[in-house]
């Protein structure tokens, strides 16, 4: 496959398109409004290998990596050991920094800012950024990711990655022999129960009703499993250590009774939401909330507009797996790009 593009998009800027002043369209063809041939809007391993594939075909990326949640969720975890390629395992700061050296090395242009509104209908798109600044590209890459859903408590975040963590097949591995809990009532959360017997001595899972809302053979699997203790009606609400988990206290939800539960990890599993405020109304959306492409492509329900990561996915969610999805994403440009004459 040839990677040999040119920047620029074969467009008749000789003349002014309606509604444009003059000096507007002379501006334009002097170059100092420029037409990207990709915009990438997100960062973490999704949109940084999608920046890594489109910098090597000569596409020139710009990537809007966000001014605070630039390289996504792994920004928040601590040891990455199932990432292939790293066999001491790899801090995921860490990771997500060497991807981002990677994409600048072939020309990826990074920037720490934040994709404020987005105008997608057109051939030409366009993404407003903080600051009122407008980029128009051909293409345009979504890899916002999706955000797990929090318990909003005091020490919840200053323990993460110390105790408390939203992801048991990145972190179950160092909670072996320990005593843990799981929050949550759903298939996730069972599931990452069951996950987490394969290390924990005993896994108690904490849901604020007297069911679940589990499928029944989910449910069979926790019933089932004698290392899973089961905690009804009941919910956390306060976590307490000094430099890591040591203490939940759960409240009665039918009685208001608050008690102590002693753990070293808290898993929390109460689901997670994509971040599709940007973009929902414009694109086609599934009922999990994540972006609908077209089988395993891409493609999204617009003309040049693709999506890649956990924006895409309600069931993997690993950082391999939203870096494979970039990778698609980025083919998938690169084609659309071929068959519009760039």
């Amino acid at each position: 496959m040839s990677t040999d593009f040119t920047p620029a998009l074969k467009l008749d800027l000789g003349a002014t398109p309606p509604g444009q002043t003059q000096s507007a369209a002379s501006a334009e063809a002097a170059g100092e409004s420029e037409i990207h041939d990709v915009v990438i809007v997100g960062s973490g391993p999704a949109g940084y290998t999608a920046a890594i594939y489109t910098a090597r075909a000569h596409l020139n990326p710009v990537v809007l990596a966000g001014s605070v949640t630039a390289g996504g969720d792994l920004m928040n975890t601590t040891e990455v050991e199932n990432y292939p390629g790293f066999t001491d395992g790899i801090m995921g700061p860490e990771l997500m920094s060497t991807m981002e050296a990677q994409a600048e090395r072939f020309g990826a242009d990074i920037r720490y800012e934040d994709a404020i509104k987005l105008d997608l209908a057109g051939e030409i798109k366009e993404i407003t950024v903080e600051g009122g600044q407008v980029l128009r590209a051909k293409a345009v890459i979504l890899a916002t990711g999706s955000a797990y859903r929090e318990l909003g408590l005091e020490d919840e975040k200053r323990l993460s990655g110390h105790g408390v963590s939203w992801c048991a097949t990145c972190d179950g591995f160092f909670f072996k022999g320990q005593n843990i809990a799981v929050v949550g009532g759903g298939d996730s959360a069972i599931e990452e129960a069951t996950f987490l017997t394969k290390f924990a001595d005993k896994v108690t899972l904490i849901h604020r009703r007297d069911e679940f809302r589990a499928s029944e053979i989910m449910q069979k699997r926790a019933f089932d499993d004698p290392k899973i203790e089961i905690l009804w009606n009941k919910q956390v609400i306060g976590i307490s250590g000094e430099a890591k988990v040591e203490e939940l206290s759960l409240e009665d939800t039918v009685t208001g009774e608050v008690s102590p539960l002693a753990v070293t990890g808290l898993f929390v599993a109460i689901g997670s939401d994509p971040r599709t405020a940007l973009f929902k109304d414009q694109v086609e959306i599934t009922p999990d909330g994540t972006v609908a492409v077209q089988g395993r492509s891409s493609k999204t329900s617009l003309p040049g507009v693709f999506a890649a990561g956990d924006v895409l996915d309600p069931t993997y969610r690993q950082a391999i797996t939203a870096a494979g999805s970039g990778c698609v994403a980025a083919i998938d440009v690169e084609h659309y790009l071929a068959g519009h004459g760039a």
